[in-house]
Formats: C-alpha cells, sequence, structure tokens
C-alpha cells in the first residue's frame, strides 16, 4: 500500500480494483483446495501454503482499499461513505457467517473444517461478483463516467485507461502529457496531517482492543464459547450502524472535533482493561458497543471532510494516504495488542 500510495499518480486504479478483487478470488478458492488436497491435516507443508495465501490477502487488501478510496474520494462524499459503511458491513456478514456455522456445525464431527468450507465458499463468490462488476458494469455507470471525465479534466491519469474502455477520450489522451499542476504528496500530506494522525490512531486504539483482547481476556461468563463471538458481532453491527451517522447534518463533526474524539477514544484501553476484571458480561458488551460506534464513526468523518475543496488528483492522493494511515494504524494496534498477554501463563 506504501509503494502505491507513492505511485498512486500514475497507477490504473480501475485495473489496481480488478486485481485486487481476482486475487481475493482466487486465493480464497486456493485456500479451499489446499484443505480439500490435504484432507484437513496439519503439516509444516500446509502451514506455509496458507502463509503464502494470507500474504496474498494482504497485497489484494492493498490494492482494492486503498484503490477503491482513492477512486470514489473524487466522486461524492457519499460514495466514499458507502464504501467505508460497506467495509463494516463485510464485518457484520462474517459475524452473522460465523455465528450460523457454529449453530450449525459446532456440535457435529467434523464440524469447524465444514462451517470453515461453508464460510470460504461465500467470499470466494463475492469476490467473483466484485471482479465482475469492476470489470464490466461500474466503467458503465453515467454517474461514474461524468466524475472520472472530470477528474481527467483537472490532470488525473488514474482514469484515462477505463474511460477509453467506454469510448471516452480525454483531453490530455489527445494532447498528450500536459497535465494541470497539483500539489505533491508531501504537501497534502502536511496540509492533512491532522486527518492522518487520526486515521492512524483511531485504529492503533481500536486494533490494540478488537478482536484480540476480546478473546483472550473476557474470562468465563454465562454465554460461554459464544460470548466472544457476540462480542465481536455486537462491535461490528454498531461499526457499521455509526457509519451512517453523518447522514444527518447536525451530527457530522467538524474538523476540530475529530481529534477530541481520538484522545477520548483512548480512555476505552483502561476502562476495558477494569470491565474485563471487576464487570459482567453485560458491561462489556455494552462498552463494546461504544467502540464500535466510536471507531465507525470517526472514521467516515475522516475520509469524507479530508477530500473536500481538492482536485480530482489531489482527492485521489489523499484517499491513497488517508487508507495507508489506517492501515499502519490497523498494524501497529495488533501490534499493541499482544501487550495485554504479558505476566499471562499462556504467553
Amino acid at each position: 500500500m506504501a509503494i502505491l500510495t507513492y505511485k498512486e499518480a500514475i497507477t490504473n486504479t480501475p485495473k489496481r480494483n480488478i486485481i485486487g478483487y481476482t486475487l481475493f478470488c482466487v486465493s480464497t478458492l486456493i485456500l479451499i483446495v489446499l484443505d480439500l488436497a490435504t484432507s484437513g491435516q496439519g503439516g509444516i507443508g500446509p502451514y506455509i501454503g496458507i502463509c503464502v495465501i494470507v500474504v496474498a490477502f494482504g497485497v489484494a487488501t492493498a490494492l482494492v482499499q486503498g484503490g477503491g478510496t482513492g477512486d470514489l474520494s473524487f466522486m461524492s462524499p457519499e460514495f466514499v461513505r458507502s464504501f467505508i459503511a460497506g467495509l463494516a458491513a463485510s464485518g457484520v456478514l462474517t459475524s452473522a457467517l460465523r455465528l450460523m456455522t457454529k449453530a450449525v456445525f459446532g456440535k457435529s464431527d467434523d464440524g469447524e473444517r465444514n462451517g470453515a468450507m461453508l464460510f470460504l465458499g461465500i467470499p470466494a463468490f463475492v469476490g467473483l461478483l466484485c471482479t465482475f462488476l469492476c470489470a464490466f458494469i461500474f466503467p458503465k455507470l453515467s454517474t461514474v463516467k461524468y466524475y472520472r471525465m472530470k477528474a481527467a479534466s483537472e490532470g488525473s491519469q488514474t482514469v484515462s485507461a477505463d474511460l477509453a474502455v467506454v469510448g471516452i477520450q480525454t483531453e490530455q489522451s489527445q494532447a498528450g502529457d500536459d497535465t494541470q499542476e497539483r500539489l505533491s504528496n508531501k504537501q497534502l500530506f502536511f496540509q492533512n496531517i491532522d486527518y492522518a494522525l487520526e486515521a492512524f490512531l483511531g485504529h492503533l486504539v481500536t486494533l490494540s482492543i478488537f478482536p484480540g483482547f476480546l478473546f483472550e481476556n473476557t474470562g468465563k461468563h454465562q454465554l460461554g464459547s459464544w460470548y466472544p463471538l457476540v462480542l465481536i458481532t455486537v462491535f461490528n453491527v454498531w461499526d457499521m450502524i455509526s457509519r451512517y451517522f453523518p447522514v444527518v447534518k447536525c451530527l457530522r463533526l467538524p474538523r476540530r472535533g475529530l481529534m477530541v474524539g481520538i484522545l477520548i477514544q483512548f480512555l476505552f484501553i483502561p476502562v476495558f482493561y477494569f470491565t474485563a476484571k471487576y464487570g459482567d458480561q453485560g458491561w462489556m458488551i455494552l462498552l463494546t458497543s461504544f467502540l464500535g460506534i466510536f471507531n465507525g464513526y470517526l472514521t467516515v468523518c475522516v475520509f469524507t471532510n479530508a477530500p473536500k475543496g481538492y482536485k480530482g488528483p489531489e482527492q485521489n492522493a489523499l484517499g491513497n494516504m488517508l487508507t495507508l494511515c489506517l492501515h499502519c494504524g490497523i498494524f501497529a494496534g495488533v501490534a499493541c495488542d499482544w501487550l495485554w498477554l504479558i505476566g499471562k501463563e499462556s504467553f
């Protein structure tokens, strides 16, 4: 994602998205084939194969998430909001599938493996569908063509190839390499350093708690093995719902208020610790709901506020840049997640 962000001005964004979705689909299918070929047995060979597939998922995420956010950033803020809400909706769907497979296969012989195969079959189909839509349907929509023509007229090189596919020759492609001046990535970063920090810090806090802490530090409760799954589902549901809060104009958080919200979010770390130690499952479910609300609401505010006032190529670059900061926060948060295990016997 860092490489693609650096090279975003000369990267064919539509092709980048198609390659990413194809990689998602193929990697998921290979994971199913690997399990079938080994009959679900372990060993160093299958483990290395799974690690390679996980790397492919990481590359696919870098292609699609940065490309999708950048592509929609020069369109309407509502499109960015829907894309980001879709990321949360995928979490809700994943949680629903996990609950369903546990209910159906949980007590049967080889139940977890059968549930995983069903679990993987659905995203493989979704990946194939997304590849088809990105390649043949999305570029032909009149709204998409309008915004891409507008971005091309402002000097964007990332959409020209896709416009040519649907029979539209831009002035830029006809006249040569003359493009309008745009702010450099460095200038964009320093003008929006507060948004970059907010994307980073917000996900640092969230991923230092979710999902690792919720699985490792929740103790024993009445819900038993269902308890962590319920917590994950509650987080994902409220994360998705809160991403639509800014649709209501009075609920939109101004630029100055975003950093305050992010700093408040840091209070979740000690509160989760003491709730896990002294509270019951009801308090933890409530607290997890608030974590989901903060994460979803602040994320969509950052990504819809930042591109305003810039030209298409700059908005595309800014979308990629903020996505990179978000994933740096995710990486740092997952690394910090291990700190909860210090001093525990299992560690």
